[in-house]
């Protein structure tokens, strides 16, 4: 995917990547002072919804425009339940910061349609109705994309649509945010498209709101290649695979007969502990390297039964995604709520076990066991993950946020804060229902092949193991990693 941008406002980086150079932009704090002149024809920004999204960039936005001409308005429907939440946040009927959903995309020139995606394939038509001439349009979801081209319809010609996609949860990226007041440029990763511009302007309002919602860094995508990925993404390792995983091998390692309680800390703690902080700062491959010899030969040995179980599903859950089948599934869902609403996944034996564990533990991360096995598992999906978004031709930027950097910075540190449940359902309702449908599906797969396979001392696949030593990703990885300042988040506080 070759993609290109220009910007008379926001200073242009080419940065390499693999065999590939892709172009960005980085944020910090030091650019606002640039916003007014990205925001030169916006005199109003409305947010539009307050689930996992709404809340982190309405405040984002607020806090980077503080001094400012822009406003920031959240827009709710009458009687929302939402609407204490807005007004604990600092949003009031009295000082027209909040209003009623439909009267603040009248009146805002650039909305923000952060509603659940299952909504916004209800409403679309009403919101296509009251949006302005030459106002934009902005997504932080391609999903409404992808919903519009599998009913053949399109948006409107007379606005721009943009998109900025934060890579974490809306949780993650106002927490960042808060931690970036005092370290410059501290936030969660976006990709920005531009996918309708009407204005000629489409491009510096995207980048803008990049920055003001703290972005360290904004790479370039197309509306149908994120929700591509980020679907799939969610589904896959982010989500779905790392519950899964996490699952499987608790039993796997019960049957080996270890303790519960030790089983889970070979496992999750294992996961959102060691393997996730090393990842974070030296990739995959920093996981491979604090191995000695025999560790490693456990190592490969588990990354060479996992990683064509986990490609398996991956690619048909990619297939499934690009097919709008997966987009289908979720409107099917939300359909089902009034009889099925969304249910517990917290309540297994290995999450209980879990709470005990947290309770006990104290606060040196790197000081858990790190054991090969697990780490086998949880990268050979991973790098699965990595390979699939590849092949279907994704930029390194959007694979590399997708794939390592969203898990290991944003998703799990809430899973090791408060387990899976705290994780998962902090996140958007598409991406709820990808984890639950999913999950099973890794769960199951590993069991029959992998962890079989493992029992039964299955030969170690040497090309695959060299493949994955070699992989240009863990290269690109570092210039990514880089590209953010060395600030882990603080889950509270």
């Amino acid at each position: 995917m070759t993609l290109d941008f220009n910007s008379d406002i926001f200073e242009k980086e080419t940065i390499t990547l693999g065999d590939t150079s892709e172009n960005i932009v980085r944020g910090g704090r030091h650019l606002f002072d640039k916003l007014p002149k990205a925001f030169e024809t916006i005199k109003q920004i409305g947010v539009i919804g307050w689930s996992s999204q709404g809340p982190a960039q309405a405040q984002n936005l607020r806090d980077s425009l503080e001094n400012t001409d822009v406003k920031v308005v959240v827009g709710l429907r009458e009687n929302s339940a939402s609407i204490p939440s807005a007004e604990a946040a600092g949003f009031k009927k009295e000082d027209g910061t909040l209003g009623e959903m439909y009267d603040v995309i009248r009146e805002s020139d650039l909305v923000l349609l952060l509603i659940a995606d299952g909504a916004q394939a209800k409403v679309y038509r009403d919101v296509f109705k009251a949006l302005k001439p030459n106002a934009t349009l902005g997504l932080s979801h391609g999903f409404l994309l992808g919903y519009l081209k599998s009913i053949g319809e399109k948006f409107p010609e007379n606005i721009n649509v943009i998109a900025v996609c934060p890579k974490g949860m809306g949780p993650s990226v106002r927490r960042l945010y808060e931690q970036g007041k005092t370290v410059n440029g501290a936030g969660i990763n976006s990709s920005f498209a531009v996918h309708q511009d009407v204005t000629g302007r489409a491009t510096d309002i995207a980048l803008g709101w990049s920055i003001a919602v703290g972005a360290p860094f904004t790479f370039q995508t197309t509306l149908q290649s994120e929700y591509k990925s980020d679907i799939f993404g969610e589904r896959g390792i982010l989500l779905g695979a790392v519950h899964g995983i996490c699952e499987g091998l608790f039993d796997f390692f019960i049957q080996k007969g270890l303790t519960e309680e030790n089983a889970f800390k070979q496992t999750a703690e294992c996961i959102t502990g060691p393997i996730t902080k090393i990842i974070s700062k030296e990739g995959m491959i920093g996981v491979y390297n604090r191995f000695n010899d025999e560790q490693k030969a456990e190592f490969e040995q588990a990354y060479s039964a996992s990683y064509h179980p986990a490609f398996e599903i991956l690619l048909e859950i990619y297939q499934e995604v690009a097919s709008g089948n997966e987009i289908n599934s979720v409107i099917m869902a939300n359909e089902r709520f009034s009889r099925y609403p969304m249910g517990k996944i917290d309540g297994t034996r290995m999450w209980v076990v879990g709470e005990s564990v947290r309770s006990k533990r104290n606060q040196d991360i790197l000081g858990r066991d790190l054991n090969p096995t697990t780490a086998g598992v949880f990268i050979g999906t991973m790098m699965a993950q990595v390979d699939v978004l590849i092949e279907q031709g994704h930029s390194y930027s959007e694979v590399i946020n997708e794939s390592i950097i969203e898990s290991v910075d944003s998703l799990n540190p809430y899973i090791d804060y408060k387990g899976i449940a705290f994780m998962i359902d902090n996140c958007s309702t598409t991406a709820r229902l990808g984890a639950r449908k999913w999950a099973p599906r890794f769960d199951y797969n590993l069991r029959q092949q992998a962890y079989t396979e493992l029992q039964n001392g299955q030969q170690v696949n040497q090309e695959l193991v060299q493949s994955f030593k070699s992989h240009p990703v863990h290269e690109a990885f570092l210039v990514c990693a880089e590209l953010r300042p060395s600030v882990d988040i603080a889950v509270l506080g």
